[in-house]
């Protein structure tokens, strides 16, 4: 049903297979510690070519956290509104470049991997009823090949020991399948205490690795992510739920599948150090490149800063104001220096008008007395002769 993953999984592992039993010294009962760096060989791998997806997780929950508010803000704005509230939501990740499923799509890619990799090594061994086995005998299972492995390769597995067990065995499996693990009429040569001691370790060590790399992962969260009670919800699951979920399965758990999971938190561990550490770098060289911008566009010291004037509307005005009626002056000047110059129809001059005179259309009509012109003043001096003839005439007489 699911050879389209069963098929890659086992030729990926077939391949680290070959390349260390040609490096690796044969253990007791088999090549155990190939099979066994396959089984890791096999995680790093995948874990490699899903590295890319991870990177875009991480700068999309990074992306996720910084547009946080304004998602919660839309929330409460369109509260009463489902349909409003999600194109608003759609509309601002589309603006941001936030794509919702590349943060999940690292683990989704993982999840088929796991189910891959856990039937293909209970394949080794068919004896099982449960779902996805065949029941079959020990010499069945021991005879038959399993996907792209001979069945020469299956029985080197079968045979093959970690710390004195079989890669394959598991804490709860039943003693009658043991017998799949040795050759037909020989006898058993592990207990399932002996399984007790690899599995139960290496369950404690997977569930702490996972607490300390999702700890990793929440401590390089922002406080504002922190206070949203979704991003609470999952790193509760990822710190507590998760490990305590490896614990309460690992005994249903096969040794090779505990050894991929130590594997997995070991690359997860050391991918998180690099990832992280490389986006720190590229937002601080941002940070100091934004700093040398404005210090480059900064004054220097004891130079003025060279600021726009901000413009007085109502001084404008006024001087406008001012101007136009300076300029309305000088017109009615003009017009009026051009009105005394004209001669009146009957070829008299206007400039001899008297004050009575009606002005012309557009003319500044003149003030009383200021218009008669040097003509009109008086004259002191003729006052002053005809009062010095009198005082002359008056002296004549007496003598």
């Amino acid at each position: 049903m699911l050879d389209f993953i069963y098929y890659p999984v086992s030729g990926i592992m077939w391949v680290w297979h070959w390349l260390f039993s040609y490096v690796t010294p044969d253990s007791p009962g088999g090549d155990g510690i190939a099979w066994a760096l396959s089984v890791v060989f096999l995680v790093f791998t995948l874990r490699a070519i899903l590295y890319k997806p991870f990177v875009k997780q991480i700068r999309t929950t990074k992306k996720m956290q910084e547009i946080n508010p304004q998602l919660q803000a839309i929330r409460k704005k369109y509260a009463k509104d489902r349909v409003k509230m999600t194109e608003e939501m759609q509309k601002l990740q589309k603006e941001h470049g936030f794509n919702p499923l590349l943060g999940c799509l690292p683990m989704l890619l993982q999840i088929p991997v796991f189910i891959g990799l856990f039937h293909v090594l209970r394949s080794f061994n068919r004896m099982g009823t449960g779902m996805g086995q065949l029941g079959m005998s020990a010499a069945e299972t021991r005879s038959q090949g399993n996907y792209v492995f001979s069945a020469d390769q299956v029985q080197n597995f079968l045979d093959a020991r970690l710390f004195g067990v079989p890669l394959s065995s598991y804490l709860v499996e039943p003693s009658t399948e043991f017998q799949a693990f040795v050759e037909p009429g020989a006898a058993i040569d592990f207990t399932r205490p002996q399984i007790a001691y690899v599995v139960v370790p290496m369950m404690i060590v997977a569930s702490i690795a996972t607490h300390m790399n999702s700890r990793a992962s929440v401590q390089r969260q922002p406080e504002a992510a922190l206070e949203n009670p979704q991003t609470r919800m999952m790193n509760n699951l990822a710190l507590y739920v998760f490990p305590i979920g490896i614990l309460v399965t690992g005994p249903f758990f096969p040794v090779a599948i505990l050894l991929y999971w130590m594997s997995n938190n070991i690359w997860t561990y050391g991918q998180q150090h690099l990832v992280f550490g490389k986006i720190a770098k590229e937002e601080e060289e941002a940070r100091r490149l934004k700093q040398e911008k404005l210090k480059a566009n900064a004054p220097k010291p004891g130079v003025r800063p060279d600021r726009p004037k901000k413009r007085n509307t109502a001084a404008d005005a006024s001087t406008a104001s001012d101007s136009t009626g300076v300029s309305m002056i000088k017109a009615d000047s003009t017009d009026k220096a051009d009105s005394t110059s004209d001669s009146s129809p009957d070829g008299s001059s206007t400039a001899g008008a008297g004050p009575g005179a009606k002005p012309k259309p557009g003319q500044k009509p003149t003030r009383s007395g200021a218009g008669a012109g040097p003509a009109s003043k008086k004259q002191p001096s003729n006052r002053g002769g005809k009062s010095t003839a009198k005082r002359g005439g008056k002296r004549g007489g007496k003598r």
